[in-house]
């Protein structure tokens, strides 16, 4: 038997998750493989902080959540190959969600228009989104 949810119930929960993260996330675009979960230690070098705009995602609909706002930085922290980011309440410190970056059209959990950050750097996120199951 499959279980399956309401798009009522499916967008509740992808705001939920907005809701839980907080206001003003910080994002840290990293080099090399992801940790195995959340709770484990950083890994790479971060390449970029960032943070996110105060109502980060938009509304969930239709049993998906997008960004909202324009994500990016003027100023990459490091030189390096992006591979993968954590997403942190404001604090920094407390990670709520980790997946892959790959360049626009790669498909990454996050996209950014070029892997390829050199310090100093501008960069914009240009996709990020994500979907409840149980359709």
């Amino acid at each position: 038997m499959t279980v399956q949810n309401s798009v009522a119930v499916r967008n509740a929960r992808l705001d939920a998750f907005e809701t839980t993260v907080g206001t003003s996330p910080i994002l840290k675009i990293r080099t090399g493989a992801q940790p195995a979960n959340c709770a484990a230690a950083d890994a790479g070098t971060v390449l970029a902080s960032l943070t996110l705009p105060s109502d980060w995602m938009a509304n969930a609909s239709s049993g998906t959540k997008a960004k909202s706002g324009t994500w990016q930085d003027s100023s990459a922290d490091a030189t390096g190959t992006a591979a993968h980011y954590r997403i942190y309440a404001s604090d920094g410190v407390t990670c709520h969600e980790q997946g892959s970056v790959t360049a626009t059209g790669g498909g990454g959990d996050l996209t950014v228009d070029n892997t390829s950050f050199a310090a100093g750097q501008n960069f914009t996120i240009t996709g990020y989104s994500r979907a409840a199951g149980n359709a």
